[in-house]
C-alpha cells in the first residue's frame, strides 16, 4: 500500500486451465495474488486502494458459496470468508465486479494492472478507465494512465521475510531428503521413471503439494538436454544420472536441487574429473553469495573456474580470459549459473537495473547451478579441439538453493550430499 501511493491496484487470481476436453489441470494460483491475499481459489480479484478511507482499502471479489457447485469442485470461502479469514475490508461476489469496479477506482491517480495476462478482467479495467477519461472534462479528475503493479510486488517478493525463509528451509529439507533417498535407490537396469516415482512419492509423503516443476531424471547423454523430461530410458551401467527435482509446498514455496552421480556407484576417470571441476566451480560461486555481491559475479566466477579446468583437461585451448571473452566455452556450458527462487521456481525480481547489477541483500534466495554438458549437439568453435569419445555423453550439474544472510549465506539444501565420496558407493 505504501509503495502504491495513489495508485489503485487490480490483481486477478488465476483461472482453471483446460488439459483436454472438459478435464482441467490442477489449479495453480497466480503467485502475485497469492502473495498478497493467501486465497487459493480461482477467478477472484483483489483491489488495493490506498487512497480510500480506512476500512475500504482491501477489497476482494470472490466466487460465492454455492453448495451445488461445491459438490463438484470443492469448498469455497465465499464473501463472508473473504472478510473473516483473509482480512478483506469488503468483499463481493465476482459477478458484481463489472458494476462496482468503476466506483472503487474513482479517485485513483493511476490504475495498476498487468495487461495481456487476464483476458476476463482486462476489458472491465479498460472500460472503467475509459469512462473516467470520458467524464474528466466535467469532473476534472481521472486516472492518468495504466501502470504495471509488478515492480511494486516483485521488489517485495525478491526479499523474503522470516516466515517465508522458514518455508524455504522446509521445502529445501524435503527436496534434499528425496535426493538422498533416490541416490541410494538407483541401480543399473532401472528406468529413469522409477527414480522419478521415488523422488515424487517422497514429496507427497512429506505433505508437499508435489513437484515444483517437471522433474528431470536424465541418464547418460540425456543429461546433455537441459530440459529433458521424457524420463523413460533405462539407466546404463557405467553412465551418470542427473536428477533435477524439487518440491512445492501447499503454500507454493519451491525447492530446486540438482545432483549427478554414477548409476553403478563408481566414477570413471573422465567422469570424476568433470564432476570435481563442476563441484569446485559451484563451491567458489556459493562463496560469492553475500550481501553486496551480485548474481553476475556469482556466474562470472563459476565460468572462470570451469574454463580454467577445461583448459587443464585439454577440452579447451587458449588463454582463460580470451576464451571467456569469446564465449568459446559455450558448447560445454551454455546457461546461467542460477536464478531467484521463491513462489516461482524462476522467481520474480530484476537481476540488473539498466547497466547496474542488483546487489544481493539478506532475504534473497537464489540457486547456484554450474554444469558441463559434453556431447555432439553443439558445434565445437573454430580453433577448439575436437572432443574425444571418452568424454562424450556426460552431463553434470550441481545445484543448491542459497539464502543471502546477514553473515554471508546459508545453503538451504545442504542436507543433499554432493562430495565425490558421497556420490560413490
Amino acid at each position: 500500500m505504501a509503495q502504491l501511493g495513489g495508485v489503485a491496484a487490480v490483481i486477478p487470481a488465476a483461472s482453471f486451465v483446460t488439459h483436454h476436453a472438459d478435464c482441467e489441470y490442477p489449479f495453480r494460483q497466480n503467485s502475485d495474488f497469492w502473495y498478497l491475499t493467501g486465497l487459493d481459489e480461482p477467478d477472484a480479484v483483489a483491489l488495493l486502494l490506498p487512497y480510500r478511507p480506512e476500512g475500504e482499502r482491501f477489497v476482494l471479489f470472490v466466487q460465492p458459496k454455492e453448495p451445488t457447485t461445491e459438490v463438484w469442485n470443492g469448498f469455497r470461502w465465499g464473501v463472508e470468508g473473504a472478510v473473516a479469514q483473509f482480512g478483506a475490508d469488503r468483499a463481493h461476489p465476482i459477478a458484481e465486479l463489472p458494476q462496482l469496479l468503476g466506483d472503487y477506482l474513482k479517485g485513483a491517480e493511476a490504475i495498476g494492472f498487468r495487461v495481456g495476462k487476464h483476458p476476463n478482467v482486462e476489458p472491465l479495467v479498460l472500460q472503467a478507465w475509459a469512462k473516467q477519461l470520458d467524464q474528466a472534462p466535467r469532473s476534472g479528475v481521472s486516472a492518468l494512465g495504466l501502470v504495471a503493479p509488478c515492480p511494486f510486488i516483485h521488489q517485495l517478493r525478491l526479499r523474503k521475510g522470516a516466515e517465508e525463509i522458514e518455508r524455504m528451509r522446509e521445502t529445501a529439507r524435503i527436496s534434499a531428503q528425496a535426493h538422498q533417498l533416490v541416490r541410494n535407490t538407483a541401480r543399473p537396469g532401472m528406468n529413469e521413471r522409477q527414480l522419478q516415482a521415488v523422488i515424487e512419492q517422497h514429496f507427497l509423503e512429506q505433505g508437499a503439494r508435489g513437484p515444483a516443476y517437471g522433474s528431470i531424471v536424465a541418464g547418460g547423454d540425456n543429461a546433455c538436454v537441459l530440459h529433458y523430461t521424457a524420463n523413460n530410458a533405462p539407466l546404463v551401467d557405467g553412465e551418470l544420472v542427473l536428477i533435477d527435482a524439487g518440491c512445492s509446498l501447499v503454500d507454493y514455496y519451491n525447492g530446486d536441487i540438482t545432483r549427478t552421480f554414477p548409476v553403478n556407484g563408481r566414477f570413471s576417470a573422465e567422469q570424476r574429473a568433470l564432476y570435481e571441476l563442476v563441484l569446485a566451480a559451484q563451491q567458489a560461486a556459493i562463496a560469492e553469495v553475500r550481501p553486496g555481491g551480485t548474481a553476475d559475479r556469482v556466474h562470472d566466477l563459476a565460468v572462470r573456474v570451469l574454463v580454467e579446468g577445461l583448459v587443464e583437461l585439454g577440452l579447451l585451448l587458449g588463454s582463460v580470459d580470451g576464451l571467456i571473452e569469446q564465449g568459446a566455452y559455450r558448447h560445454l556450458y551454455m546457461h546461467r549459473t542460477g536464478h531467484w527462487l521463491g513462489l516461482d521456481v524462476h522467481d520474480v525480481g530484476a537481476y540488473r537495473l539498466g547497466e547496474h547489477p542488483v546487489d544481493l541483500e539478506p532475504g534473497m534466495v537464489l540457486t547456484v547451478e554450474p554444469g558441463l554438458y559434453v556431447s555432439d549437439r553443439l558445434p565445437v568453435p573454430d580453433g577448439q579441439p575436437a572432443i574425444a569419445d571418452r568424454w562424450k555423453g556426460v552431463g553434470i550439474r550441481i545445484e543448491d538453493d542459497v539464502l543471502v544472510s546477514e553473515q554471508g549465506n546459508e545453503v538451504l539444501t545442504s542436507l543433499a550430499e554432493k562430495s565425490v565420496e558421497a556420490m560413490q558407493r
